[in-house]
């Protein structure tokens, strides 16, 4: 019995710039910059915003609803933004050091709408 050669995916040689490896251990150090960076950007917001300190326990029911609400919302807010600079900023340093998008990014410019059906002719029945 002759034996089956498998093909193997081609793969990129270790320490090569523009490895996935290397844009996951970026992505990840980006990650939790920004949610280091994002905590001290919404306390500094909401402390300028409110002059007061930000709810320490949003649980505890002593606290006044609205301003947990609201410090939600805050928080959420930067929190989201502050992720998405930092990660387009590492995007962004990827491209210039690399020229390549990150592994598993695709180009928005690239992408063509799908063509569209022309419209049907719809056929009437004589009265």
């Amino acid at each position: 019995m002759a034996k089956k050669k498998k093909s193997e995916p081609v793969k990129t040689p270790k320490g090569v710039p523009g490895g996935k490896r290397a844009w996951k251990l970026m992505d990840r150090g980006a990650t939790v910059g920004a949610g280091l960076l994002a905590r001290k950007v919404s306390s500094l917001t909401w402390q300028t915003a409110t002059r007061r300190k930000p709810p320490a326990d949003t649980k505890n029911p002593d606290n006044d609803f609205r301003e947990v609400v609201a410090w939600a919302v805050v928080g959420g807010a930067i929190v989201e933004l502050t992720k998405a600079l930092v990660h387009r900023s590492a995007a962004t340093y990827w491209v210039k050091s690399t020229g390549q998008l990150p592994p598993g990014m695709k180009s928005l410019k690239t992408v063509e709408p799908a063509p569209e059906e022309p419209a049907r002719k719809v056929k009437r029945k004589k009265k």
